[in-house]
C-alpha cells in the first residue's frame, strides 16, 4: 500500500538541546518550512511544572538543516499565557511572515491558537496579533499543523474536551480550511485514539508526509500517566477514511520513551519528492527532551489503502 520510510532514532542528530537536564526540560514541538535554500524551525522552549512550563517560542534559521540561527523569540507574557507548545511557521503568498502559537489559558485546562504577521521573520515579536481558534469552554485547541496552497489553506487542530474533569488530556484532530489563514472553517473530526491500542488516549496530527493520497505523522498515547511521553505513527487517507499503517510506531529508547511533534521537509530543496529531513521531539538517559533531527530516503510507492481496509 504504501513504503514511507520512518527515521531511526539511533541515528539523531542533536540541533536544539534541551535547556536543562532532567526530566520537564525540553525542546521541542517544532514545526518546519523549507523556504528556498534554507529551512526555517519554529520550537518552544519548556521548563518544569514549577520553572514556568513553556516559557518562549524561538524561529531559527539554517541553510544544512542542523546548524539553526536563531531570528527571533517570543515570549508567553506577551500574549497572557500560562504556556506556550507547538508553534507553526508559514510564509506568505506576499512576502510576509505568520507565525501561529498554541497558549494556555491562565488557570484552566483551556488553550487557544493566537498569530503574528509580520513582514520579516525577525519582526514577529512585534507583528500584527490575530486569535485564530478561541476554542471555547467544552474545548481547548492547539498544536496546529498549517499547509498554504495558494489561496487553499489546510489546518490539522488538536482539540482536548474540557467536559469531564481529570480526562482533559485525552485528544482528537479535528481539519479545517481557510482563504487567508485567519478565518476557518472547521470540516470535522478526522483522527481519534483507539481503544486498546498505544494510541488509545488519543491522536494528535503533526506532520504531512504526502499530498495525493494524503499520508501524515501523527502522536498519541496509551493512558492519561503517557501524557507529554507520546510516540509517532503513520496514517493514510483512503475512500472511508484514514488508516493506520501497520508496523509504522516509533519511540525513543530512552527514559519516558517519547518521539513526539514529528516534522518534516524536503532534504533537497530542488527535489520535493526526494529524501526527507525529520525534525523530532525525543527524550535523552536523564529525562530532558531535545530536539533531533534524521533524514530517511525518498518515498516509495504511495497509493491509498484498498476498499475494506
Amino acid at each position: 500500500m504504501v513504503d514511507v520510510p520512518l527515521p531511526d532514532p539511533a541515528s539523531a542528530v542533536v540541533v536544539v538541546p534541551a535547556p536543562g537536564p532532567g526530566p520537564g526540560n525540553w525542546s521541542g514541538a517544532a514545526s518546519a518550512l523549507r523556504d528556498g535554500g534554507y529551512i526555517y524551525l519554529s520550537y518552544r522552549v519548556r521548563r518544569p511544572l514549577n520553572a514556568g512550563r513553556g516559557v518562549s517560542v524561538v524561529v531559527a534559521r539554517s541553510s544544512d538543516g542542523v546548524r539553526f540561527e536563531p531570528l527571533c523569540e517570543v515570549a508567553r507574557d506577551q500574549f497572557g499565557a500560562d504556556s506556550f507548545e507547538r508553534p507553526c511557521l508559514v510564509a506568505l503568498a506576499d512576502g510576509r511572515w505568520r507565525l501561529y502559537l498554541s497558549c494556555a489559558t491562565p488557570g484552566s485546562k483551556h488553550w487557544w491558537v493566537d498569530s503574528l504577521t509580520a513582514d520579516t521573520v525577525a519582526g514577529l515579536p512585534s507583528g500584527q496579533r490575530a486569535v485564530v481558534c478561541p476554542g471555547d469552554a467544552t474545548v481547548g485547541v492547539k498544536d496546529p499543523v498549517v499547509v498554504r496552497d495558494g489561496d487553499h489553506w489546510r489546518m490539522w487542530l488538536t482539540c482536548h474536551p474540557l467536559t469531564d474533569p481529570g480526562d482533559e488530556d485525552r485528544m482528537t484532530t479535528r481539519c479545517l480550511t481557510s482563504r487567508d489563514g485567519l478565518s476557518w472553517v472547521d470540516e470535522g473530526e478526522v483522527l481519534s485514539g483507539r481503544a486498546g491500542e498505544w494510541d488509545a488516549r488519543g491522536a494528535r496530527v503533526t506532520a504531512v508526509l504526502h499530498r495525493d493520497p494524503l499520508v501524515l505523522a501523527y502522536d498519541g498515547r496509551p493512558d492519561a500517566a503517557s501524557n507529554w511521553h507520546e510516540t509517532t505513527g503513520l496514517v493514510v487517507e483512503g475512500s472511508a477514511g484514514f488508516v493506520r499503517m501497520p508496523g509504522a510506531r516509533r519511540r525513543s529508547p530512552f527514559s519516558d520513551g517519547a518521539f513526539r511533534y514529528a516534522t518534516v521537509v524536503a532534504e533537497d530543496a530542488d527535489n520535493p519528492t526526494g529524501p526527507l529531513r525529520w525534525y523530532v521531539e525525543t527524550a535523552r538517559p536523564d529525562g530532558a527532551h531535545d530536539l533531533v533531527t534524521m533524514v530517511t530516503p525518498a518515498l516509495g510507492d504511495v497509493r491509498g489503502p484498498a476498499a475494506g481496509q
